[in-house]
């Protein structure tokens, strides 16, 4: 009885091993993130229709001015990026964080391979002193769709 289970076992053991070693031949692709590079960053006034707004905070509203930041992305992938998320840090003219603990700032919902024009409305509260600083701004998405 002993000899009959250590071969049922030996058997599950190869089995088992067979079926993952097969596997690597029929896994599916992995979606990695594809990194891409942010530069010549500008920001100017929102037009008019655009820049009317507030920031609640807490529920209380506060007045806010609204900049569009732009820039060039660069995708050396050779596919087009989908759902780029944008990161970065922004800083008033004092030094003093503007989104203080977030570093996402926005999306880019497509990047073309090669060098694009990309552009991210933000909203600034009104009592943070101008010129803003934009710093280690990157973005990173896929090259492929994600399932939501």
């Amino acid at each position: 009885m002993t000899r009959l289970i250590k071969v049922q076992c030996l058997i599950a053991a190869i089995v088992a091993c067979g079926l993952w070693m097969g596997s690597c031949f029929v896994a599916p692709a992995a979606l990695a993130l594809t990194q891409l590079r942010l530069f010549d960053l500008s920001y100017h006034a929102c037009p008019a229709e655009l820049a009317e707004g507030a920031i609640t905070s807490g529920g209380t509203a506060m007045p806010a001015n609204c900049f569009i930041i732009t820039g060039k992305a660069e995708n050396k992938s050779g596919k087009p990026v989908l759902n780029a998320d944008i990161f970065g840090r922004i800083y008033d003219a004092n030094g003093n964080s503007i989104m203080q603990n977030r570093t996402r700032l926005g999306g880019i919902e497509e990047v073309p391979p090669g060098i694009s024009d990309f552009d991210l409305r933000i909203s600034v509260p009104a009592n943070q002193p101008t010129p803003l600083q934009l710093e280690q701004f990157k973005a990173a998405g896929f090259t492929g769709k994600v399932r939501r």
